[in-house]
């Protein structure tokens, strides 16, 4: 077992910090009421991760990474990565549940992060979940998670409780973020009955994986940026899980959007596309060198972090950071700053 009050020995060089890693929290199992979560094992000894009407079928959480935190740190060590982000299960936003039940999730689920990660504050930090169907509450369970219980950052999906990024009624849930001094990470959920309508081509080869996290993520670039969130925010750091989906590869008909549609506000037509892109997060979980080269080509390396997810089925862990023209000392600088932790850049 790994000590908690330790960091992992190495040489002395730039820490590996990874902004991509959920976790299954089993004090959260049941906290949602009839909605779960729920955690079995069928009759054929499949193990199942139940949420609402979603059954998801052969990921076995018991035991592994996701939910025992020590195996984590020893899993981390073998793949070389000194800090992580704990981020929400995607899977358990409950941003359509009522408004009661959605803010004890999050309670439970927050407090049961900051106990986890205290077992070991060198190695772990925390992102909180938010009932975002009251925006109230979200602000208020914000300010708690972060001054009470010291979580890092706050989680969101990409289309919270069904609202684009760039609705105004987000906009005091931001306002308070920047008084936080924290960032937003953003990162879809996958299609089910008690998520955003099914697809049926998306239900195919999964492709709800594959193909709609990404089209989520573009959506959710576009909003931030064409909707104007970051000129109504300027303090407001929002970091975008998987490079952004597929925003690098349209970053060019964006722009040339932003020049000649009528939509375009006077602001974002002054500024041009590209100076909003630079100024949003992205996490470097691509897959691909060449896509990887694309984005930091469109967005710039300046705000492009580690990422993972971390024990998931497509992990990155034993990729490493960096990748071309990418140093992972600049990757390690960059979370720092965008997680306000300048102590991280501490050699290892």
């Amino acid at each position: 077992m790994s000590d908690p009050h330790l960091s992992r020995p190495a040489g002395r060089r730039a820490p590996v910090v990874d902004v991509h890693a959920h976790a299954v929290l089993d004090v959260s199992l049941g906290a949602a009421g009839a909605a779960g979560p729920e955690l079995g094992v069928s009759a054929d000894g499949t193990p199942f991760y139940r949420v609402g009407g979603y059954v998801l079928n052969g990921v076995r959480y018991a035991g592994s990474p996701f939910m025992d935190v020590d195996v984590r740190v020893a899993a981390m060590d073998e793949a070389g990565i000194d800090v992580q982000l704990l981020s929400p299960n995607p899977l358990t936003y409950f941003d359509r549940l009522d408004t009661g039940p959605a803010v004890a999730y999050a309670r439970t689920h927050n407090d049961a992060l900051a106990e986890t990660v205290a077992k070991h504050p060198a190695r772990l930090l925390g992102a909180a979940q938010l009932p975002v169907q009251d925006i109230a509450a979200s602000v208020a369970e914000a300010r708690r998670a972060v001054r009470d219980l010291g979580l890092t950052a706050v989680y969101v999906d990409t289309d919270p409780a069904g609202r684009t990024l760039d609705d105004p009624e987000l906009d005091p849930l931001y306002e308070a973020l920047v008084d936080l001094d924290v960032p937003l990470f953003v990162h879809p959920s996958p299609l089910g009955p008690d998520g955003p309508p099914a697809d049926p081509r998306l239900r195919r080869f999964d492709l709800d994986l594959l193909f709609g996290f990404a089209r989520d993520e573009t959506l959710a670039v576009a909003a931030l940026i064409f909707g104007g969130v970051l000129d109504r925010h300027p303090g407001l750091d929002v970091c975008v899980s998987h490079g952004g989906g597929a925003a690098a590869f349209v970053a060019g008909r964006f722009a040339r959007a932003v020049a000649k549609r009528p939509w375009a506000g006077a602001k974002l037509r002054e500024n041009g596309f590209e100076h909003y892109y630079r100024r949003l997060w992205f996490d470097t979980h691509v897959h691909d060198e060449l896509s990887l080269r694309l984005l930091a080509e469109h967005a710039g390396t300046e705000r492009l972090v580690f990422g993972t997810n971390f024990a998931g089925w497509d992990s990155g862990a034993h990729e490493g950071p960096g990748g071309p023209g990418l140093d992972p000392a600049v990757l390690s600088s960059n979370a720092a700053r965008l997680l306000r932790r300048d102590d991280l850049l501490e050699p290892r």
